[in-house]
């Protein structure tokens, strides 16, 4: 059985990971106290109505607070059961949380009569520490709309065809932001840019113009090869130590144009040696 246990803090977008993982087969619990964490998974191993039951559970800051800082145990016992349990945390930068909640009027789960919503937001953070140390995979939703969150959770979640660690080789542009939840990045924006070739500017680095012109740069070619060596040699070992998502961020200016071109070709070069590799081009 497959328990996906899905964390994060207010507004970030729990009930839209809840809502996707249901659309996909997933028997869904939302605010599940975290002390009966092991009784749901010693449950769920005792149905036999289900071959291979399929569950995910919200675990937030509406616990009693002795519950969170017991949850690496919890966790433990679970896993103990031989359960795959994937941690998902989701999260975005206060300023984003605070207009979200604005935009929706909602109320935040910790804020009172003395307690603010900016100090609720931040105390959040504190009380979710122990989910989100151990969480396998974080997703930083500050920047994605509701449709670009489930497309993100379809793909990291749910589109593994075999089992083992999934990597996700990611473009993006610095002037939109370095992505947060990365674990790698490279900075490629010391190559030739194709911005500044007319001909070259709104075309990205998907179509044949940029990918003929940058396949024939020197600095292009030799910063591909010594990041794809980098990666053939050490993700294994990534994935020798049981991570179970781990993400390679390419990042030139705009994300159109370089970190595009190399993010494919080293997705292509990844998919011939390891299993579960995935693209993604965040500012196309």
């Amino acid at each position: 059985m497959r328990l996906i246990i899905v964390s994060g803090r207010s507004g970030s977008g729990k009930s839209t990971a809840l809502n996707v993982l249901e659309d996909h087969g997933y028997y869904c619990i939302d605010n599940l106290p975290a002390g009966l964490l092991p009784q749901l998974a010693e449950k769920i191993l005792l149905n036999t109505e289900l071959q291979q039951p399929k569950v995910a559970v919200s675990i937030d800051a509406r616990n009693l607070p002795g519950h969170l800082s017991r949850f690496p145990a919890l966790l433990e016992e679970a896993r103990s059961r031989h359960i795959q349990c994937d941690v998902l945390y989701l999260d975005a930068d206060e300023d984003t949380l605070l207009k979200r909640f604005s935009e929706t009027r909602r109320r935040h789960p910790l804020t009172n009569a003395n307690r603010s919503l900016a100090e609720a937001i931040r105390d959040e953070s504190g009380l979710l520490g122990p989910i989100a140390d151990l969480a396998d995979l974080k997703i930083d939703t500050s920047r994605l709309n509701l449709y670009q969150l489930r497309d993100s959770l379809k793909l990291r979640l749910l589109n593994q065809p075999e089992p083992g660690t999934a990597f996700l080789v990611e473009s993006f542009g610095f002037k939109r932001g370095m992505p947060v939840d990365a674990d790698l990045v490279f900075d490629v924006r010391c190559l030739p840019n194709p911005y500044w070739k007319a001909e070259l500017r709104n075309h990205s680095g998907l179509e044949q113009p940029v990918i003929d012109y940058l396949a024939a740069q020197p600095d292009v070619e030799e910063m591909f090869q010594d990041i794809s060596a980098y990666l053939i040699k050490w993700l294994p070992r990534f994935a020798a130590s049981n991570r179970a998502y781990v993400t390679i961020a390419i990042g030139c200016t705009g994300g159109h144009h370089r970190s595009v071109y190399l993010t494919e070709r080293l997705g292509q070069f990844l998919q011939q040696s390891l299993k579960n590799v995935q693209v993604r081009h965040r500012d196309l």
